[in-house]
């Protein structure tokens, strides 16, 4: 996924993303050690999607707490 994605969804989709690429990373994790995983790349790419989208809920987190502490 690309970032201007990552950043178009909501806090509830986010969570549900991360869910799904920490399932992906953990199947593909599973198909290497058992020498079926054919791309090899994809691990690589689910680990930068997962980075993405923990990125992108940080940048929210702080984002909120800088609006709090502002008022």
């Amino acid at each position: 996924m690309d970032i201007d994605e990552i950043r178009a969804l909501s806090d509830a989709e986010l969570e549900q993303k991360l869910r799904e690429a920490k399932q992906e990373l953990w199947s593909a994790r599973f198909a290497l050690s058992t020498r079926q995983l054919k791309d090899y790349s994809s691990i690589q790419r689910i680990r930068r999607t997962i980075a993405r989208i923990l990125t992108v809920q940080r940048e929210r987190q702080l984002a909120a707490q800088t609006g709090r502490e502002g008022r």
